[in-house]
């Protein structure tokens, strides 16, 4: 399968929606309209601090997109970069879309001076997380959270 990855511009807000919608789907949330056009306008404000691309297929459809951000950090004199949102339609899966989204958020932090790029799945995400323990260390640190 040979694909492109591109910035997300306004006329990918369809396509984009629905890999959204898929991947909220696959972590069992739901977001509010206001949220999920919020995140969309910053992805297109150059701007935000959120950026995001997506991958196409020959036809020119969308089967996957990368979101991420960078932040201050205090164990490293430059930013860290965060992939906060990881998703490949699932036609697409195994087939190299997700660690090439991956290697251009990499490259991207290395580019910027990130010190790291690091994310966050489901322990259930088991096949996304073969991709993962191939590309990236795992850390073994758990996550916590405190909604408000």
């Amino acid at each position: 399968m040979s694909f492109t990855i591109d910035r997300i511009t306004i006329d990918d807000r369809s396509a984009w929606f629905e890999l959204w919608s898929g991947y909220l789907e696959f972590y069992e949330s739901d977001l509010s309209a206001a949220t999920t056009d919020a995140t969309f306008a910053r992805l297109l404000d150059p701007g935000s601090e959120i950026h995001g691309v997506v991958a196409r297929d020959d036809d020119g459809r969308a089967i996957g997109f990368v979101h991420w951000l960078t932040h201050a950090a205090t164990w490293a004199v430059t930013d860290y970069c965060y992939l906060e949102d990881l998703f490949v339609s699932p036609g697409s899966r195994t087939q190299g879309v997700g660690e090439a989204l991956i290697a251009h958020v990499h490259a991207w932090a290395r580019d910027h001076g990130s010190a790291k790029v690091y994310w966050l799945t489901a322990e259930t995400n088991t096949v996304a997380r073969r991709l993962y323990d191939r590309v990236a260390a795992r850390t073994g640190l758990i996550q916590y959270q405190i909604g408000l």
